[in-house]
């Protein structure tokens, strides 16, 4: 019943994504805000990707928004399909206030579909930090009573004017054992990315990205007694597009 209602979702937030979005902008560039009081920007970014290791695994990130100045929806989805099967999903929904020209702070919901349906109250902040590095930090708390942190940190590098190289690292933390996940408090593990796109046009762009994962801690100590892997690196192609 849980892959069902994954699928649905999936199809529900790339169905949206058109009636949610309009213009994106340009590359290195932040999200646009409205210093007039009465415009309505929308955007949304899709990433689809293909890496051909273990059977092949399909992965996608979309993130999206619409708002004025002050007040914005969020929608952001993410997840991987491996041999077929839906093997990671998860959904978030923030209603986000702009407290500084490049800063805002989001709260919402986030909903897991697999390895485990959970749904999860959120509340962060995201922008961009001196020298333009895009960050995010984002607290977590299950209905179960689990808690969580999630720190992402990327920017964009312009060797060209459309060749771009974006490293992208994300480093998670748990507060308490979820031994039915295969995850350990304290810090859980840990990824760093380095995407390298070519934007044929400024939203339309095909990519190669290098990702190196890293379980850490006590979760590191569940995956081994488990039998699997604590250090993943992968090589994925795929687009980007904007609306």
């Amino acid at each position: 019943m849980r892959k069902i209602f994954a699928r649905i979702g999936i199809v529900w937030l790339m169905a949206a994504a058109p009636a949610i979005a309009q213009e994106a902008p340009p590359a290195g560039d932040a999200p646009p805000h409205d210093t007039h009081g009465g415009a309505n920007f929308r955007m949304i970014r899709v990433e689809a990707g293909y890496a051909g290791d273990d059977g092949g695994v399909w992965n996608w990130d979309v993130d999206g928004w619409t708002g004025g100045d002050s007040e914005r929806l969020w929608l952001r989805s993410e997840g991987e399909i491996k041999d077929g099967v839906l093997d990671y999903a998860e959904a978030q929904a923030f209603y986000g206030w702009n407290v500084h020209p490049f800063w805002d702070v989001l709260i919402g919901i986030r909903q897991d579909f697999e390895p485990d349906g959970e749904t999860w109250l959120a509340a962060g902040v995201t922008g961009l930090a001196p020298y333009f590095f895009e960050a995010e930090v984002t607290a977590f708390l299950s209905l179960e009573g689990d808690a969580a942190l999630r720190f992402e940190q990327s920017f964009d590098l312009l060797i060209t004017q459309r060749l771009i190289a974006e490293p992208h690292a994300e480093l998670n933390f748990h507060a308490q054992d979820m031994p039915g996940r295969g995850i350990g408090a304290g810090f859980s593990d840990v990824e760093a990315s380095l995407q390298l796109r070519y934007e044929l046009t400024r939203k339309f762009a095909p990519y190669v990205e290098i990702s190196w994962e890293r379980d850490l801690g006590e979760t590191a100590g569940l995956t081994r007694a488990a039998g699997g892997d604590v250090e993943e690196t992968t090589t994925s192609f795929g687009l980007r597009f904007w609306f």
